[in-house]
């Protein structure tokens, strides 16, 4: 019977992938349609990508499947085929990394969740059958210079800090369903404007799109392929770049380099900077911005507080620490957990 989850440890999986010698490619996809039994589908897929040596990270509900994964190179198109053998997936775009060093991911996780994005919508009258139409990069560009267009970005606030388009709002919020709502309540009397939303890779813009069309907005667009898919297009097809920064992405790179522009600061000393990472303290591991002058001097922290917890035994550190749950500061860097790391280094 084929083992259906990871029975090795991190520090031995991430270990084996630096001593990888061939290349990974990294892509993203989703797709919004009905998955009747998610439990079944997703031990089918596990079973496959495993013996094709995918890791990465995917979530598979009834709604659809949100996955961004790392493939050896040659795998790909064995990669494409088995994906592709799935009906409804058959032709699906994938969008390749734009800034890609082959170790996004160390191993393969499918998770079953109720939804593949957490939307917080309870009124069962809304579909995604109804959502927003396509804008490709150069229909983008081209509607962005109307005067009377909005561009609504539709990912959380860190994601913004660190890099987004030209003319873009952020809704400022920590989660997707936070946003929601304020959008709508931001938006209101614009009803009948042309309405660009975007994010990482499509899967948040896409059904924010159809929310907003539920909620009366008649002229709602949304970005094909997200930031991914459009930094890719302009770089193949010379298109003007109308995105500056860095792309925030949730893997082990944290980011890939849109343009060379640093829009964002330091949240210890204030100096232009935007690489992302997370507390070097276990207990904490909050995510946050730090220069490299920053990193040396707090050795990786994001506070006085932990530069001395993780400076005592590793054994007090591991006592000091029981029942703490770290794991969603992975990604968490929402403004009340941030607030006080930053105002404590003034």
């Amino acid at each position: 019977m084929a083992v259906l989850h990871n029975r090795v440890s991190q520090a031995e999986l991430k270990r084996r992938l630096y001593d990888e010698n061939e290349y990974r490619i990294t892509v993203s996809f989703y797709h919004y349609f009905p998955i009747t039994d998610p439990g079944v589908f997703r031990d089918e897929m596990y079973k496959a990508f495993q013996q094709l040596n995918v890791f990465g990270r995917i979530y598979i509900a009834r709604e659809g499947i949100n996955a961004q994964v790392s493939v050896p190179e040659s795998r790909y198109d064995d990669f494409r085929e088995q994906l592709y053998s799935i009906p409804a997936l058959n032709g699906l775009r994938l969008n390749r990394a734009v800034d890609n060093d082959g170790r996004s991911f160390w191993v393969l996780k499918i998770k079953v969740r109720d939804k593949i994005v957490a939307d917080g919508i309870a009124d069962p009258a809304f579909s995604m059958e109804r959502k927003g139409r396509y804008l490709d990069a150069a229909a983008f560009n081209s509607l962005t210079e109307n005067p009377d267009t909005v561009v609504i970005d539709m990912r959380n606030h860190y994601e913004f800090e660190v890099g987004h388009f030209e003319k873009a709002i952020e809704i400022p919020s920590d989660t997707f369903r936070e946003q929601l709502p304020m959008a709508v309540e931001m938006l209101s009397g614009k009803e009948d404007q042309p309405i660009i939303m975007y994010c990482t890779g499509g899967i948040r813009c896409e059904k924010a799109s159809a929310y907003m069309l539920h909620r009366g907005f008649m002229n709602v667009f949304h970005l094909e392929g997200g930031i991914i898919h459009y930094a890719n297009t302009v770089k193949q097809e010379g298109l003007p770049n109308k995105f500056h920064g860095k792309n925030f992405v949730f893997d082990d790179r944290l980011g890939e380099r849109i343009t060379d522009e640093i829009i964002s600061l330091c949240h210890q000393c204030g100096k232009p900077a935007d690489t992302h990472t997370n507390c070097k303290n276990e207990a904490c591991h909050l995510l946050f911005i730090q220069c490299e002058s920053c990193a040396e001097s707090f050795l990786g922290t994001c506070s006085q507080e932990c530069l001395q917890e993780i400076q005592l035994p590793e054994d007090v550190q591991k006592e000091r620490r029981k029942g703490v749950d770290k794991g969603m500061m992975v990604f968490n860097k929402s403004r009340k957990h941030l607030r006080p790391r930053i105002s404590s280094q003034k």
